[in-house]
C-alpha cells in the first residue's frame, strides 16, 4: 500500500467510504481515487446501484474493493475490517430524504443512528480512529442568522432527518471526550447539486425525485408534465424559497481537504460545505433554462 505525505509525514491511505456508491459517495470516491488515495466502498445499494460503481471505475481507470453490506450489521463490518487495512473512514451511509423522514421517522432513527454506532465500535476495536462524518445544514434548523456559520446554534431541527444528523454529531463529540485519540471532521452539507462532467455518475432518482435539480431535469426532458413551485409567498425578493446550492464536485473536493485535517492535532473539527450564497427557486429555474 502506498503512502500519503502530509506535513512531511507518511501515512497509509486506504479510506473506507460507507455509502460510497450513492450520489455524494460516488463523487467523493472519484475525487479520492484521482487524488491518489486507495478506497474501499461499503454500500447495500438501497439508494444506489452497481452502475455507479462501474462509472467510478471508468472515470478514474482504477479499481477498488466493494462490499455489498448494511453498515448497521456489525458482524459484516468486522469481516470487512479483518480483510482490509484501513486508515480512516468517510461515513456517508444513511437515509437523507426529509419528506420520507417525516413519514417514517423510526426508519431514519434506526438506520442512521445504528449504522454510526456499529461503525464507531468496530473502528475503535481495530484502532482506526479517524473519521469524517457526512452531516447536514439541517442541524441548524431555521436559523435566524444569515449566512449560517459553524458557530450558529444547532439542535433546533425541524425534521427527523436533521435530528438524526445532530445525534450523530453529538455522538462523535462524546466519543472524542471519552477518548482523545480520535480525530473527527464533521462536514455539514448544504444542498449538493449537479453531476460529474462525464455524466457517468450522478443523482439516481425515479419519477418523483425529492431534490429540485433532478425534478427540473425530468420536466425539461418531458418525463413529467411540469415542475411545481411550492410556495411563492416567502419573505424573499421573488417570494420563493432560497437554498445554498453547491456543485457536487466542489463538495467532493472538500472531503480531500478534510482528510488532511485528520492528520493534524486530534480534535473534533466542523465545517460547512456550501457557497455562502442563497439562490431562490425561480433563480434556479432560470439558470436551468439558460443552461438547457
Amino acid at each position: 500500500m502506498s503512502d500519503i505525505n502530509i506535513d512531511n509525514k507518511a501515512y497509509k491511505k486506504k479510506i473506507l467510504l460507507t455509502g460510497g456508491a450513492g450520489y455524494i459517495g460516488s463523487h467523493v470516491a472519484v475525487t479520492l481515487l484521482e487524488s491518489g488515495f486507495d478506497i474501499v466502498i461499503a454500500d447495500n445499494l438501497s439508494n444506489s446501484s452497481e452502475e455507479s460503481l462501474s462509472g467510478i471505475r471508468k472515470i478514474t481507470g482504477r479499481d477498488f474493493s466493494f462490499y455489498n453490506i448494511d453498515v448497521c450489521d456489525k458482524s459484516l463490518l468486522v469481516d470487512l475490517f479483518e480483510r482490509e487495512e484501513l486508515d480512516a473512514t468517510i461515513h456517508l451511509a444513511g437515509y437523507k430524504a426529509v419528506g420520507d423522514a417525516v413519514k417514517s421517522p423510526l426508519k431514519y432513527y434506526r438506520n442512521n443512528i445504528a449504522s454510526t454506532t456499529s461503525l464507531l465500535e468496530v473502528m475503535d476495536n481495530y484502532g482506526v480512529r479517524k473519521i469524517i462524518l457526512s452531516s447536514s445544514a439541517n442541524v441548524y434548523g431555521e436559523s435566524s442568522v444569515v449566512p449560517v456559520t459553524e458557530g450558529c446554534e444547532t439542535g433546533n431541527c425541524t425534521n427527523p432527518y436533521g435530528r438524526t444528523k445532530w445525534v450523530q454529531e453529538e455522538m462523535l463529540r462524546d466519543v472524542f471526550t471519552s477518548d482523545d485519540r480520535w480525530n473527527i471532521v464533521i462536514l455539514r452539507y448544504f444542498n449538493p447539486a449537479g453531476a460529474h462532467e462525464t455524466g457517468m455518475i450522478g443523482e439516481m432518482y425515479g419519477k418523483s425525485p425529492s431534490n429540485i435539480v433532478p425534478s427540473l431535469a425530468l420536466a425539461a426532458n418531458g418525463d413529467i408534465p411540469y415542475f411545481k413551485v411550492l410556495g411563492t409567498s416567502y419573505n424573499t425578493p421573488d417570494g420563493t424559497g432560497i437554498r445554498d446550492y453547491i456543485h457536487i464536485t466542489d463538495l467532493a473536493n472538500g472531503h480531500v481537504m478534510a482528510i488532511k485535517k485528520l492528520y493534524s492535532q486530534p480534535n473534533v473539527y466542523t465545517y460547512n460545505l456550501g457557497t455562502g450564497r442563497g439562490c431562490s427557486v425561480l433563480e434556479t429555474i432560470k439558470a436551468f433554462e439558460k443552461a438547457s
